[in-house]
């Protein structure tokens, strides 16, 4: 599978329109082409001759040429746009949708600082790319070829130069191809470093102020700071480097077509109008050249990023789904250990080993341990974000390995350990469990886990809007609503992981009763570090 191959599909959706796109550009080109010809003639004729009714002629010719040139470049500017942002918007949207369906295997090998760079700035640079193929990276190589063509067509002799330029030329850009790549793929993954920093830092502001550890993280952020800077400046370099022994070479072209077109002119072999022609012919490769090597710069940057891209999109879920999974056509919650046993991907030591046990519908099980022990490695393997290594689980007696993940979970609520609220109001928030839910429902649940009387204490009640992750909330009243989006789900099994630790004891028993109400026929598991804590 190639860099770019993943995205034949987007290529067959917009082909119609690039291609649109690129018939306005070549018009526009060959407006740009003809023009210096028609130059020399004015020149040659019109002004040699002293034929003003020539030179009006082909003057309004040439202004009609540029008319046309600036109206072609207008709708090819709109096509290109429309086609880069929606191209660009599809392949986020599908990367998107490529991420959601990850197992934490795949999510913990990755990295989410990385997956967030992937998804903006590496995507951005095939955008651009795209855009650019509409525009001047088409346009470019036409032009080039264009004019050599034409150069040709004014004097064979004189057009040999480009032929001995262009080569030469080729060579710089093919070292600049090698040289620049490996570089601006370290960009990237340089890239991905400060932006982990950032993201570690902003998510634990509070600790850092607490703790008074500027000086540390300001250190830590310079140094991938630093390193960006550096692997930038070192690509930069090479660009510096390549683009102007182009520009060198192609004048070394443009004087000795001044010298012998002079010495042709003195002779009487060539008209001067046409040496002006083959001067601008000659610009227009060296404009040409100059910006293919640039545009290839930008190729070897989307080329870094498509690689990285194209890593995520050939990443395989570690969490396999049957095409015809069973399914469980009236949940009661029961669950069953087998002898599992789990360790981490990448990881030597078993985390779990040969657990065995079963809870029936409407129990409660309760899991004790220390920090580090495992408990919410054994709740992450119920609703399998991660599967087991060896033995098997049963929900219902069925192997869960056997069924959907998106319907297993249906039936499952997890509080998890780290509470996590969305930005939108906190009727949103517990409405996640269930979107359908009345008002009402909401209520109920929020009583149930304690969380009715200081949401009913703010202004805006359950349209109180949250914060991201719900900053202005205190930890206990997290946990709390956490709890009531878990209920309104109406589960069979309820995970709760260690959910009531920022709670107060008075609270934490009300919340224990009406749990024990509530969740009569609903198999219930607790996770806790504590025997007070169940």
């Amino acid at each position: 599978m190639t860099s770019f191959s993943y995205l034949n599909k987007y290529m067959k959706r917009y082909k119609n329109q690039f291609f649109i796109a690129l018939t306005f550009l070549i018009l526009e080109t060959m407006g740009d082409l003809i023009q210096p010809t028609i130059m020399s003639r004015i020149i040659d004729k019109g002004v040699k001759q002293g034929d003003m009714d020539y030179i009006i002629k082909l003057g309004g010719l040439m202004l009609l040429m540029t008319l046309l040139g600036a109206s072609f470049a207008i709708i090819r500017n709109i096509v290109s746009s429309r086609v880069s942002q929606s191209f660009g918007a599809d392949l986020r949207e599908d990367l998107y949708i490529k991420i959601q369906g990850f197992s934490f295997d795949s999510v913990d090998e990755f990295q989410d600082a990385s997956l967030i760079t992937r998804l903006t700035n590496d995507v951005n640079q095939i955008q651009n790319f795209s855009h650019g193929l509409m525009r001047i990276f088409v346009k470019a190589p036409v032009i080039g070829i264009g004019a050599i063509f034409m150069a040709f067509l004014l004097n064979p002799k004189m057009a040999l130069i480009l032929l001995v330029i262009v080569p030469i030329v080729g060579v710089i850009i093919y070292f600049n191809l090698k040289v620049s790549y490996p570089i601006f793929s370290n960009i990237q993954k340089a890239l991905d470093k400060v932006n982990g920093v950032m993201r570690e830092y902003l998510a634990g502001i509070r600790v850092v102020k607490a703790f008074n550890r500027y000086i540390y993280e300001r250190s830590r952020f310079k140094n991938v700071n630093e390193d960006l800077k550096d692997i930038t400046l070192k690509g930069m370099r090479t660009v510096a480097i390549f683009s102007p022994m182009i520009a060198f070479t192609v004048n070394i072209g443009i004087v000795l077509v001044l010298w012998l077109g002079g010495y042709s002119a003195n002779a009487g072999a060539m008209e001067v109008g046409k040496i002006m022609a083959f001067v601008n012919y000659m610009t227009q490769v060296l404009f040409s050249l100059t910006m293919m090597s640039r545009l290839l710069n930008v190729f070897i940057r989307s080329k870094a990023s498509s690689d990285r891209i194209k890593e995520v999109f050939n990443e395989d879920s570690s969490i396999l789904v049957r095409e015809n999974p069973e399914t469980i056509k009236d949940p009661k919650g029961q669950i069953e250990f087998e002898n599992v046993s789990f360790k981490y991907k990448n990881s030597s030591k078993y985390i779990l080993e040969d657990i065995s046990f079963k809870v029936n519908p409407g129990e409660t099980l309760a899991i004790i341990g220390s920090t580090g022990s495992g408990k919410t490695s054994l709740i992450n393997l119920i609703p399998r974000f991660y599967d087991v290594n060896k033995g098997q689980i049963k929900i219902d007696s069925k192997n869960i390995a056997e069924l959907d993940p998106e319907k297993l979970r249906e039936q499952i609520a997890l509080v998890p350990q780290k509470t996590l609220l969305f930005t939108g109001s906190i009727k949103d928030n517990i409405k996640w469990g269930n979107k359908d839910a009345s008002d009402e429902e909401v209520e109920l649940v929020a009583k149930i886990s304690q969380a009715h009387d200081f949401i009913a204490s703010f202004n805006e009640g359950y349209n109180t809007y949250l914060g991201q992750g719900g900053l202005n909330l205190s930890g206990g009243q997290k946990q709390r609503i956490s709890i009531a989006r878990a209920l309104i789900k109406k589960p069979s099994i309820l995970i709760l992981d260690d959910s009531t630790s920022a709670v107060d004891l008075i609270t934490e028993r009300k919340i224990k009763e009406g749990l024990k109400e509530y969740l009569t026929v609903t198999t219930t598991l607790l996770i806790a570090q504590r025997i007070t804590s169940v």
